[in-house]
């Protein structure tokens, strides 16, 4: 069984599903195709946003189930899980809301004549989606792709099955036709077999350097476009003016929600001399505050990892950045005692160049310390990634941080702020954090046809 829901805090395997058999996924498949040219695509917008806008209300009505089913798959705390609903929520509602207006017919000036460019739906498309977030993932991907006439199918991560099936009850019990919305148990042969399939026009994937890589080239293959939200290493940038107390507050916040489980975390902090050493002091006391447990009690702070392989993973990479000279400032660590996947909240600093930690993702509660003579230095080392998702800057002068955030090579810059998200804020990276959008009005444009009309 490839899809197996296993409990992060106590190690037990809760359910499992078989992949989909070659019968039933050929079945799907034209039930999407069928949906597409005979219903979705045909209806107005005010038709799709009803279905959108019930499926919001419906998503805010089981919220404490569906945050629960998060917090059993993949270990999130429970008050953090029943964030992902809501944010899930408001997407729902905001592409019901706008699409209408983002998809708007655009009148060309032309010295003769008329012309006009429409956007129109290109058909069934596939998404393939991870863990960290369960359903924020799903929604940023299938909210504006519905609105535009699109249908969606998704494979979503083989430890959130009990979340994936629940999300497309949700747009079931919304009204949303059969096809609309279809959730696919697909083994990893089966993903290349739908992307190939002349009834898929588009593919996106959130997820690992790795997988975007091998998504990416199938679907260039057979010319069908694709976008990739990958992996992402933050720069967090403390300059020498910055409000320290709000900048740590932000540094906490950034490094450990979601337990450091998520590619805009915060991770190379990267502070201006005159405020290191006091800096990375209270960093190091504000991690050391965090109390592990279940995540189901609201009093636990600390949640486990969401599996034991992400945790194996996590301690392997620590321990080689130590092996290659970089100094344990805390934790790097297993928490004993506890059946859950604890990492200790861990601080590396004296990483050189040359530390393969340099330029890797560290998908856990583990901070990389940096401190720099200057602002240039700080850009300079910012920049100095494989990655460019987002990064946060923080420093009292707005014009400086500006300057500062104009000057990072990322898809996302936050001054005196962790990276946040919100329907209406475009999420994407470049270099090695992928390319395409998600999300505001950018969100919406990625899959459809900008059909020119012109009248002489």
């Amino acid at each position: 069984m490839a899809y197996k829901s296993t409990n992060p805090f106590t190690g037990n395997v809760e359910q499992t599903f078989a992949d989909i058999s070659p019968a039933l996924l050929e079945e799907k498949l034209q039930c999407a195709d069928n949906c597409f040219k005979n219903d979705w695509r045909n209806r107005s917008f005010a038709d799709r946003a009803v279905v959108l806008k019930r499926a919001a209300v419906l998503m805010r009505e089981r919220s404490q189930p569906l945050a629960e089913l998060i917090t059993r798959e993949m270990g999130k705390l429970i008050a953090q899980s029943l964030g992902e609903v809501a944010l899930s929520a408001s997407i729902l509602d905001y592409y019901a809301d706008h699409a209408e207006q983002f998809l708007a017919p655009e009148k060309l000036t032309t010295p003769k004549g008329e012309a006009v460019v429409e956007s129109s739906p290109i058909g069934v498309l596939f998404g393939v989606e991870p863990w960290n977030y369960p359903y924020y993932q799903i929604a940023r991907f299938a909210a504006p792709n519905l609105m535009a006439g699109n249908v969606v199918m998704v494979k979503h991560a083989s430890s959130v099955p009990q979340c994936a099936l629940a999300f497309e009850l949700l747009m079931h019990d919304a009204g949303a036709p059969d096809g609309a919305y279809t959730n696919l148990f697909v083994s990893k042969e089966q993903v290349a077999q739908v992307i190939e399939d002349p009834r898929i026009r588009a593919v996106a994937l959130t997820g690992s350097e790795g997988a975007g890589a091998v998504v990416a080239a199938q679907a260039a293959k057979h010319l069908k476009k694709s976008t990739l939200e990958l992996g992402g290493s933050d720069a967090f940038i403390v300059l020498d003016d910055a409000d320290l107390d709000k900048a740590l507050k932000h540094a906490v916040s950034g490094r450990m929600g979601n337990s450091g489980q998520a590619c805009t975390a915060s991770k190379r902090f990267i502070v201006a001399e005159p405020l290191a050493d006091t800096f990375l002091e209270k960093f190091k006391s504000a991690l050391g505050q965090f109390a592990p447990g279940d995540p189901m009690d609201k009093a636990t702070t600390l949640a486990p990892l969401s599996s034991a392989q992400a945790l194996e993973n996590l301690l392997e990479q620590v321990d080689g950045a130590i092996k290659h000279g970089a100094r344990l400032v805390m934790g790097g660590k297993r928490i004993d005692g506890l059946a859950g996947n604890f990492m200790q909240p861990t601080i590396l600093t004296d990483i050189s160049a040359d530390n393969p930690a340099f330029k890797e993702e560290f998908f856990g509660p583990v901070a990389l310390f940096f401190r720099v003579k200057d602002e240039d230095a700080a850009v300079a080392l910012a920049n100095d990634s494989p990655f460019g998702l987002g990064g946060s800057v923080f420093t009292q002068d707005i014009e400086r941080g500006k300057r500062v955030a104009r000057s990072i090579d990322t898809g996302m810059m936050f001054i005196n702020s962790a990276a946040v998200s919100s329907p209406e804020l475009p999420f994407g990276g470049v270099k090695n954090s992928g390319y395409g959008r998600e999300l505001s009005g950018a969100g919406i444009q990625e899959f459809v046809n900008k059909k020119l009309i012109r009248i002489n």
